[in-house]
């Protein structure tokens, strides 16, 4: 990675932002960054414009709770990619790791060497998508666009109304991988404009298994199916669901990815630690942490078990980590029953669907030689 007093070689500019996507954490970003000033561009694939009908005539999304209050203007609202990406340099996507595919399929075309893509978070998509452009000739970085990805989202946030977005609370010290790392420097200095305080991680498998959605929503659903269904999301997710019991199974979790980091000499924090780093709840332990949590005990339960909680941090998290565990030699049996668990529930076959190594381009390869093609 590069050091950050190094005199960047991708200068900010003024050109809009591209947000890419039309859920809550898209419109949120949308929002907060158009009321500080910054010119934003709002895109939906077309299959889902549902999404953005409400705001597409007036262009405005509204904002409320510690985000910031009032009605932000966007520069464009559209579903056309071409348009979207030419108006601007950095593209910010927050969507669901199960959407990558299509929207690498839409938006693959009109990538330019000069644009950042960074996906809010990732889990590991970065890769994925670096996968993609190098099969096209377009080498991340080298001649071709930089692509990153966060371990959390920017808020904790939901819409809701259709043209509404409220955030209850800001990530302070959101993690950012870059691929390739190279590259850290450019895309740090692009993105600060826009999340200030984002820090730097090692390269994207860092950030990758930082992610703390995988540890802690998978356990925390599975565990309380029962009343999910019978309530339909009706309780408060983190301050009645996440019980002590449910806590253990979290925390062994949480020790099998710590471990898996390791053999790839990383060291990340404990679950705890890390949410209270992000900004979550206060220090202590994890049941401490989320029950003096401000923005994590106003969250609500999912209302059925077809969730993204499941559909994505099972297969495009708990699944990937697992074969890579494979991979390094590191047992993972909490991480592979939650993935059997998880697929009964929703009657998928993660291991035949989701995000694999090959998937990534990292399949086969050593700790030397993943560090190498990381870097």
């Amino acid at each position: 990675m590069t050091e950050r007093s190094q005199r960047p070689q991708r200068q900010p500019s003024d050109r809009p932002v591209i947000v890419l996507g039309g859920g809550n954490t898209a419109f949120a970003i949308a929002a907060k960054l158009a009321l500080e000033g910054h010119q934003v561009v709002l895109w939906e694939d077309e299959s889902q414009a549902a999404t953005i009908t409400p705001i597409r005539d007036l262009r405005q999304v509204r904002l409320a709770g510690t985000g910031g209050e009032g009605a932000a203007t966007l520069a464009l609202v559209t579903t056309d990619p071409a348009e979207a990406l030419a108006a601007g340099d950095v593209l910010l996507a927050s969507v669901p790791s199960y959407a990558h595919a299509p929207f690498a399929e839409r938006l693959l075309p009109h990538l330019r060497p000069n644009h950042l893509l960074t996906l809010l978070p990732g889990n590991l998509g970065s890769l994925y998508f670096a996968r993609l452009l190098r099969e096209r000739g377009l080498n991340p970085g080298a001649g071709g666009p930089i692509i990153a990805e966060s371990d959390t989202a920017p808020y904790v946030c939901r819409k809701t109304a259709p043209d509404t977005a409220t955030i209850w609370g800001v990530v302070p010290a959101m993690g950012i991988g870059v691929y390739p790392a190279s590259q850290t420097t450019d895309a740090l200095d692009l993105l600060s404009r826009y999340f200030p305080r984002a820090q730097p991680c090692p390269h994207a498998l860092a950030a990758g298994l930082g992610a703390m959605n995988p540890i802690v929503h998978p356990p925390g659903v599975l565990m309380n199916a029962g009343r999910i269904e019978y309530a339909r999301g009706e309780f408060y997710f983190y301050e009645e669901g996440v019980t002590p019991g449910v806590v253990r199974v979290i925390e062994s979790l949480d020790a099998e990815r710590r471990t898996l980091a390791a053999t790839f000499g990383l060291t990340l924090l404990p679950v705890a630690e890390a949410f209270h780093a992000a900004g979550f709840g206060p220090k202590g332990d994890l049941w401490a942490a989320i029950n003096g949590s401000r923005m994590l005990t106003q969250l609500r339960a999912p209302g059925s078990l077809q969730t993204r909680w499941l559909s994505e941090d099972v297969p495009y998290g708990l699944r990937t980590w697992a074969e890579l565990g494979e991979q390094a030699g590191v047992p993972m049996p909490v991480a592979r029953a939650l993935v059997t668990l998880g697929d009964q529930v929703m009657g998928t076959d993660s291991w035949r669907t989701g995000r694999s190594l090959a998937d990534l381009g990292i399949a086969g390869l050593s700790r030397t030689a993943l560090e190498s093609y990381l870097s």
